[in-house]
């Protein structure tokens, strides 16, 4: 029988990303259905394959993991910038968020969807309202994604009172089951929106359906000190306090820890998504994300919405990652180019609990690739590719993406999207935010 490949990879340098950070030279990778069949320097070639991408010279590597986003929120970017946080919130975001609906929500998602595979990313987290419509839009886009609707002591505008919540993400958890691209997660927003019966609650269901708990943790100071006054102990005290802690727990931001609060966070197997622009743009502060994995603690990386961070783009977010921690410590040698990128792959797959299934190129795991084109001045010469993707290389260097085994991008052209259309209905939902919010 003539063994058959869907796609097979060609003519490029590829960067697995494994334990061992194997590296081949002028290899190969072959795809058969979901899985990668064969990464590296073929013994012979493939006798038939329906489909043959020629890499360019270029760098193959796993598609890269946003560990923390608002997909929708692509409607807001650039929505009231340069303001204070809680101005900006009340005054913009709040009654922006308070007019939405699912057509809004599903447009937004879509728009972000585009700009990510452009992008270079496979896969994101996501927690926002109207979560059926992300995981509508990803799996008609073709990403793979970890999505949950947002819960909190006040009223949605989605599900309304937070028993309609529970049973909203109750029901994402049975309808999205079995999925090849879809996970469900629940989530809480944060512990200063939810009391503890609403985080106990959603960690009970979280264990029960054996699907993660993603939530917002120690993003500013001013949140740090009102956990404090509220319950007389930091953030991270608080979640050990009501049991919460674990290696199903993933926490967006830990910008201000104590080194108590880190060491529970080791001890427990938390996961951790460090957003830099995101922190740095709403002036949070700076996340101890080296300390944080001095001591063993799993941290992938996200780009957050587009309207605290403007764009998706996880190039970029490497980038600043990467450089944020050494002016921080003004050491160097911190943070090297090849830490952050297996953040944004290897390492922000096991924060999403996926990294079984992606974040590095190996026989048997879900096809999701990247090619990205090195020919080009800001890429010349090459002496080490890590540190030209981290520093040098831009979202839209990226000229094939495969996600699941489908090629979703082939030569910088959207291949599950039409792209004209999401742009037209992006915006047309813009003209109805400026009706909502800029012209009151």
């Amino acid at each position: 029988m003539v063994e058959q490949y869907d796609i097979v990879i060609k003519n490029g340098t590829i960067l697995t990303m494994d334990r061992e950070n194997s590296v081949f030279e002028d290899g190969q990778v072959w795809v058969r259905g979901d899985a990668l069949a064969m990464v590296g320097i073929p013994d012979h070639e493939p006798v038939r394959t329906r489909k043959v991408l020629d890499a360019r010279g270029g760098l193959i590597l796993p598609g890269l993991v946003n560990g923390h986003t608002h997909a929708a929120m692509s409607l807001f970017r650039g929505l009231a910038d340069d303001l204070p946080l809680m101005e900006w919130l009340n005054n913009y975001i709040f009654p922006a968020e308070g007019r939405m609906d699912t057509d809004f929500v599903h447009a937004g998602t879509l728009l972000a969807c585009a700009e990510m595979i452009l992008s270079g990313t496979t896969t994101f987290c996501d927690m926002y309202l109207f979560e059926d419509q992300v995981a509508r839009a990803a799996s008609l886009s073709g990403m793979r994604c970890l999505v949950g609707e947002v819960l909190y002591d006040f009223n949605s505008p989605n599900y309304g009172e937070i028993e309609k919540g529970f049973e909203y993400a109750e029901s994402l958890i049975l309808k999205w089951k079995g999925h090849p691209l879809v996970s469900i997660a629940v989530e809480p927003h944060s512990l200063f929106t939810c009391r503890p019966s609403l985080l106990r609650r959603a960690n009970n269901m979280a264990l029960k359906y054996n699907v993660p708990v993603v939530i917002h943790v120690a993003e500013t100071l001013s949140e740090v000190d009102q956990i404090k006054e509220s319950y007389g102990r930091r953030p991270v005290e608080h979640l050990n306090s009501l049991g919460i802690l674990g290696p199903h727990l993933i926490i967006d931001h830990a910008v201000h820890l104590s080194q108590a609060e880190m060491e529970l966070l080791a001890h427990h197997r938390v996961k951790v998504i460090h957003n830099p622009e995101s922190n740095m743009k709403l002036a949070s502060g700076i996340a101890p994300i080296p300390d944080l994995m001095g001591l063993g603690v799993t941290v992938g990386i996200g780009t957050d919405g587009c309207a605290s961070n403007n764009n998706l783009d996880l190039f970029a977010e490497m980038d600043i990652a990467a450089k944020l921690h050494k002016v921080k410590t003004m050491d160097p040698a911190i943070m090297d180019a090849l830490t952050v990128l297996r953040m944004a792959t290897a390492e922000g797959a096991r924060a999403l609990g996926m990294g079984r299934m992606i974040g590095s190129l190996e026989p048997g795991k879900r096809a999701d690739v990247i090619v990205v084109d090195t020919h080009k001045p800001h890429l010349t010469p090459m002496y080490n590719p890590y540190s030209h993707l981290v520093y040098s290389a831009r979202g839209n260097d990226v000229i094939h993406s495969i996600i699941n085994g489908r090629l979703v991008m082939e030569d910088r052209r959207l291949l599950t999207l039409d792209l004209k259309d999401v742009l037209k209905r992006a915006r047309e939902k813009a003209s109805a935010v400026r009706r909502w919010v800029l012209d009151r």
